[in-house]
């Protein structure tokens, strides 16, 4: 009975412990505990797709998988969130590099290679960060790959094919890339010779050989349809440049060619002329032309274009080939000829390893057919630095100044008319600095001032980071000019300059009178703060004045000397402060330095090297637009490179300096007084080595449209720095603005003593204070 009711009284207390027990969310009771729910294990799954589900205590919490996003990072089921799909190939997160595309995928994305480019892993897809790059695919590995009777011509991404001598394409073309088409002889293709001559295939095309004579000449170089040359017009071009020998030479060379080939047309007889010979004697010329540059003779440019135009077409005419490509040290040529009965029709495309000559047939042919019709593109070596400045016109119109960011090319074909052609042509340029900034297709016009850069009849069809493509509708030298922003004449910039500087100036004045005058304040750290604000006076009153007075390089040299003098003295003092502090905590027994090794340190170094400076590359000093030093040809570096050291200098005295102070500070030293003197010290010391130092590392970024934000800090902190220096060193001391008050009382009130009994009643109590200020820091 006893068991009984013992089992009873179990039962009762084991249903009033559950009845008791209340879990809270996300648990459930087991045995009478309450135990959590793993909500990531409900099917279906409570995140949903795409998602992964992680569990709590008491709760869960749900993560979009890689690829995927939401609305916020952590949800749960009660959130209604979906995770939904990131393309990656839109939002600009994926590079897959030049050459290559992207595709995306759900989660994910892949990266392919374009048409006529391969893998260097050689797999068909990779992703970004693979370090992948898609190089260019030569089609032309396999010999027949273009078919029996042509040879491959392999192109960055591409490929074309060109029947052999004596073979051409029924459609007329001469390239083609479908490789079904067959290259067939020419007697296949064209009429039978008149007069009952045979026809014959030969390396010049068709031939017809006649066995009497019928009156009809054979069919290679003889059955062009020549015209007396006008070779005095070439004369005239040596006269006009008497003072160049090489392009006296180059002149000489067409001339002479000139009048060989009327003879040759005269006595029927083309045997005495070889055109490969021809061709390299007339490019060695033209090396030792760009071998000498041009030194701003833009009519001497004009000329050697106008000869260059006129040789290639003469020179075209006179080869053999049907394509030739030569290189010599200053220039790179390839040139096509299509010789017939009848006009060349279709496409050509030409090019050297930096640019691409795109045309048709019958815009290198034109009105007039002589039997031939040439194709040529020669790129200049090293060209591109002597024609930069020429773009004066163009630097009117948009305010800019430009750089040619691509290689000098002529461009030129037998049609003599090419003025304003009714197919445009097509010439991609790759640039030789890969860059975003904005490009400007450009031809050289010899009628602008005896030459320049012009943009008339020229478009950009594209630009991208590594080439451009551009159209136009003529013929002539061409380029591609990069736009660089000069950002001096931002009107915001100037007016934070012009009111901030003379603001400055007051402030500097203010500080010089203070540590002159106020003698309770002098010591060796103040004299230091003195010559630091005399040299920032000087060098920002230069400024305002003289920044801009560019019209004597003399006195802009100047100006640029003086400024480079005294801003590198204002950092000699800073780096002086820093020696102080570093003998005041660590060389307790030596705090003080002698006033004529302050000098010589301060002055005399940014002298040494403004004078080593000058004496090695004096035009450095004074540019177009401002007398400073010269940042193109890095000349600015004999200010940055002193300041940078200057800088790590005083940071490497100052973590000594802090590190001392606080060894100090932990020994609990008597003289609490002095260390927290020291302390306040080298705390503005430091900020005043952040404010000089960190606002000429930002005038290091401030030379382009894409920095301009660098040139705001720039000019509001190297504007105000005078003011800074009142703020540091004036008016956050105690004792200072109580003389100031003093001051300005004895002002105010005319009854009380002038402001020099002030100072000479001052003097006995200066004394005593100097005197153990003296003692305080030797005894530190």
């Amino acid at each position: 009975m006893r068991s009984k009711y013992l089992l009873s009284l179990g039962l009762l207390l084991l249903l009033t412990e559950n009845i008791l027990m209340d879990c809270g969310v996300g648990e459930t009771r087991t045995r009478g505990k309450c135990v959590d729910v793993d909500e990531c294990t409900s099917v279906p799954p409570i995140c949903g797709n795409n998602s992964a589900c992680f569990n709590t205590v008491g709760s869960y919490y749900c993560q979009c998988q890689e690829g995927f996003r939401a609305a916020t990072h952590n949800f749960t089921q009660t959130d209604k969130t979906e995770c939904q799909d990131i393309n990656e190939c839109v939002n600009g997160t994926t590079v897959c590099g030049s050459n290559a595309k992207c595709e995306n995928t759900e989660g994910g994305y892949f990266c392919t290679c374009n048409d006529g480019y391969i893998s260097s892993n050689e797999k068909e897809t990779f992703i970004a960060g693979q370090d992948v790059q898609c190089n260019d695919r030569d089609e032309c590995d396999d010999p027949g790959f273009c078919g029996n009777n042509a040879k491959c011509h392999n192109t960055l991404g591409h490929f074309y094919c060109i029947c052999d001598p004596g073979f051409r394409l029924e459609s007329g073309e001469t390239n083609f890339t479908d490789t079904y088409e067959n290259c067939k002889s020419v007697c296949d293709i064209d009429k039978p010779c008149e007069g009952g001559g045979i026809c014959k295939s030969s390396k010049d095309g068709r031939e017809c050989v006649y066995t009497s004579t019928s009156g009809f000449t054979n069919y290679g170089h003889k059955h062009m349809k020549w015209t007396e040359l006008k070779c005095n017009t070439f004369i005239d071009e040596i006269k006009a440049f008497q003072a160049s020998p090489e392009l006296n030479k180059l002149v000489s060379l067409m001339t002479n060619s000139c009048l060989v080939l009327n003879e040759s047309v005269r006595k029927d007889n083309f045997s005495q002329i070889d055109g490969k010979g021809l061709l390299k004697e007339f490019l060695r010329a033209l090396d030792a032309l760009l071998q000498g540059g041009f030194q701003g003779d833009n009519r001497k440019v004009s000329a050697m274009f106008n000869i260059v135009e006129n040789m290639l077409k003469l020179i075209g005419s006179l080869l053999s080939e049907s394509q030739t490509k030569i290189s010599s040290t200053k220039t790179e040529m390839e040139l096509l000829i299509k010789r017939g009965s009848s006009p060349p029709e279709g496409d050509f495309n030409i090019s050297t390893s930096s640019t691409r000559f795109a045309s048709h047939w019958d815009t290198a042919t034109g009105n007039t057919y002589l039997g031939f019709t040439t194709a040529a593109l020669l790129s200049y070596e090293g060209l591109e630095d002597s024609l930069s400045p020429f773009s004066d016109n163009l630097e009117k119109q948009k305010k800019q100044t430009f750089k040619l960011n691509s290689k000098v090319v002529t461009a030129t074909v037998s049609n003599t008319e090419t003025a304003n052609l009714n197919k445009p042509v097509t010439i991609t340029f790759s640039h030789l600095e890969n860059t975003t900034e904005n490009h400007t297709c450009v031809f050289w016009d010899p009628e602008l001032q005896g030459g320049a850069w012009s943009k008339e009849g020229c478009i950009t069809v594209t630009s991208s980071y590594d080439q451009t493509v551009c159209s136009c509708n003529h013929l002539s030298s061409f380029a591609v000019l990069m736009a660089l922003y000069d950002i001096g004449d931002v009107y915001e910039l100037n007016l934070i300059t012009w009111v901030g500087l003379p603001l400055s100036l007051v402030c500097l004045i203010i500080c010089i009178v203070t540590f002159y005058f106020v003698r309770s304040i002098q010591s060796t750290r103040n004299t230091i703060h003195l010559h630091l604000c005399i040299s920032l006076f000087i060098a920002y009153f230069v400024f305002l004045v003289g920044i801009t007075r560019t019209e004597n390089k003399v006195g802009c040299a100047v100006v640029a000397g003086v400024l480079h003098y005294f801003f590198l003295a204002s950092f000699c003092w800073m780096c002086l402060e820093g020696v102080q502090l570093f003998r005041m905590v660590v060389l307790v027994f030596n705090t003080t330095l002698r006033h004529i090794y302050m000098i010589a340190a301060g002055y005399g170094v940014p002298a040494v090297i403004v004078a080593i400076s000058a004496t090695v590359h004096a035009s450095g000093y004074g540019t177009e637009g401002y007398c400073w030093l010269n940042i193109e040809d890095g000349f600015i570096w004999s200010f940055y490179g002193p300041v940078c050291a200057i800088i790590i200098v005083n940071v490497f005295f100052f973590l000594i300096t802090i590190w001392k102070l606080a060894e100090k500070f932990s020994s609990l030293n008597p003289d609490l007084n002095n260390l927290r003197k020291i302390k306040a010290f080298t705390v503005t010391a430091i900020a005043q080595l952040c404010v000089l130092g960190i606002t000429w590392v930002f005038g290091c970024f401030q030379f382009s449209k894409d920095t301009l934000a660098m040139s705001y800090i720039f000019t509001i902190l190297s504007s105000l720095q005078g003011v800074l220096m009142f703020i540091m060193h004036c008016w956050l001391l105690k004792q200072v603005r109580d003389e100031y008050a003093k001051f300005l009382s004895s002002i105010c009130a005319p009854h009380k003593r002038k402001y020099s009994e002030f100072s000479s009643n001052q003097t006995s109590k200066s004394q005593t204070s100097k005197s153990v200020q003296n003692t305080d820091e030797s005894h530190i």
